[in-house]
């Protein structure tokens, strides 16, 4: 396939065609019954309290599903195929993979009235990519030539740049992007939130604008936001993109559980879930009939296992676990068989999944996982499992799998370590956590690509790297097609040898909403709920 891609429509689909076409039909979008609908009216989402509202520094899928309505990156997911579309730019270029231009939609202003131009998105950009600030997607930027400048190895070195020398702002509507290697799926990348633009106040003050954030979406902040009770967006009279709201405003209510929210929901508190509890599907079918819906998702649960830590330096001390977990039985008792025993690091909707890449060492087999960890010197000390307290389930288990471990590998001193879905994540990235962790991955586009560089990036949670893997991912990076997946699939191949992550199971999203809504469209490949397109019956 000839690198060289073009800036139509029909050509930016032909660009995602060869990662996104085998996953549509049964995995594409969940779709109420659709009519025209009335612009106007009010509805609520039910929401787990977000951790950021600044889109550089939030990975975390409960901010994303809000920054949705709030900002409009350079592209957008097509929840029917999972292509990529134009959505703040208009266009992109590449003869190369390298160098990109990017064109954005002229006429667009931030919620504040100050106009978006190609210098918003390159100082938003810059700022994410700046290794100092700490933002939680920094690393989504590690393609961009001059990212290294800006994050040195080197422990206490300083920046040798504030700015990423691969930016280039040729006019108000123009941006050049250069690659530090060719990525064919740039255009992919673009439809992350992270890539969105920011205001000059955004990058003046961060902090401030976290927590009252301006953007450039169909959506804007409606009031203060009330923390662990509610955010309030209302429409964006100001508003020239594409995606023209129906409703007038959104009201996301916070609740501490999913089975809070369901109840909620039953009693007319809330208009959508789009989490709804495992356990709740045979209630939920039969409350919600068509309104409700279960869906192949990308998400995957994980164990993530400290590999820096002595005790957990050994591949086969790290296989012995997951030999002991019995995913089946986990999923058939917490999750009423709606989840699926993963058999592969990534998603089984996503283009290049091999359903038994796992093998063995994702198989329930007690007996070889007792003798993997005897030929692995044994487990000495206390084991500490951490989780957030985000769902209920999360805990139940968490203490089937300290079961499992205590019976089939005879770890007995077992301890728990829950806490605040916030204050997990700034533990994980700190790498303090003492013990194996909970992490699943929300894809941000349909790659196998996605889940490895989001997965086992430099410095990543685990701490594990390995330089055979790093060169097969820049490989698939360099290519196109089957050839790509090819280098993908060798690159997984690795990282399930060293099993520093362990996948546990696949979810399938369950939905439900009130009859007061319709166009609910509730996307597979990217933050949830279109919140532009629901419109109100009353």
């Amino acid at each position: 396939m000839k690198p060289t891609r073009s800036t139509t429509l029909a050509a930016i689909a032909f660009v995602t065609v060869v990662l996104a076409a085998s996953a549509c039909g049964p995995s594409g979008p969940t779709k109420s019954k659709n009519s025209p609908g009335t612009p106007g009216g009010a509805y609520s989402v039910a929401l787990t309290e977000p951790d950021h509202l600044l889109p550089g520094r939030t990975t975390s899928s409960y901010s994303l599903q809000v920054l949705q309505g709030l900002f409009d990156p350079p592209a957008s997911l097509d929840p029917e195929d999972g292509s990529v579309k134009p959505l703040a730019a208009t266009s992109w270029s590449s003869a190369d993979n390298i160098v990109w231009t990017v064109k954005f939609r002229p006429g667009t202003t931030f919620h504040n009235g100050e106009r978006v131009t190609a210098a918003s998105f390159a100082d938003a950009w810059n700022a994410a990519a700046y290794g100092p600030n700490g933002w939680d997607a920094n690393y989504y930027f590690a393609q961009i030539k001059g990212y290294d400048a800006l994050n040195p190895s080197e422990e206490g070195a300083k920046p040798a740049a504030r700015t990423l020398s691969g930016l280039k702002v040729l006019d108000d509507t123009t941006l050049q992007v250069t690659l530090k290697a060719p990525f064919g799926q740039f255009p992919m990348l673009l439809s992350f939130p992270a890539f969105a633009p920011l205001p000059k106040a955004a990058t003046a003050n961060p902090d401030a604008v976290d927590v009252a954030p301006i953007g450039n979406g169909p959506y804007q902040l409606d009031g203060a936001w009330e923390r662990n009770q509610r955010i309030r967006l209302k429409k964006f009279s100001g508003y020239r993109g594409s995606r023209k709201p129906m409703a007038d405003r959104v009201d996301f209510k916070i609740y501490t559980s999913r089975e809070t929210a369901f109840t909620e929901l039953q009693a007319g508190n809330v208009d959508v879930l789009t989490t709804v509890p495992a356990a709740n599907s045979p209630q939920a079918k039969r409350l919600f009939g068509e309104r409700f819906s279960i869906r192949p998702s990308g998400t995957m649960d994980y164990l993530g296992l400290p590999v820096k830590d002595p005790r957990f330096a050994d591949p086969r001390l790290r296989k012995a676990i997951s030999m002991a977990i019995d995913r089946k039985g986990i999923t058939q008792a917490i999750y009423n068989g709606v989840y699926k025993p993963a058999t592969s690091l990534v998603g089984d909707m996503i283009p290049g999944h091999r359903p038994d890449a796992c093998g063995r060492t994702c198989a329930y087999d007690p007996v070889a996982a007792k003798q993997l960890l005897e030929a692995a010197g044994g487990f000495d000390g206390s084991l500490e499992l951490y989780f957030s307290n985000a769902d209920t389930t999360y805990e139940q288990w968490m203490t089937s799998v300290a079961n499992q471990l205590k019976e089939n590998l005879g770890i007995q001193d077992v301890k728990f370590r829950k806490m605040a879905p916030a204050d997990l994540s700034s533990l994980l990235n700190d790498g303090k956590n003492k013990g194996p962790f909970r992490q699943n991955w929300v894809i941000d586009y349909p790659s196998i690509q996605n889940y490895l560089d989001g997965l086992y990036y430099p410095g990543n949670r685990s701490g594990w790297s390995n330089k055979e893997f790093d060169a097969l991912v820049a490989k698939g990076n360099a290519l196109q097609g089957t050839e790509a997946i090819s280098a993908y699939q060798q690159a997984e191949d690795i990282a399930l040898r060293e099993m520093p992550y362990i996948p546990l199971w696949n979810w399938q999203d369950q939905s439900a909403w009130s009859d007061r809504i319709e166009n609910v469209v509730i996307d597979p490949y990217a933050a949830g709920l279109h919140l532009d397109r629901v419109t109100v019956n009353d």
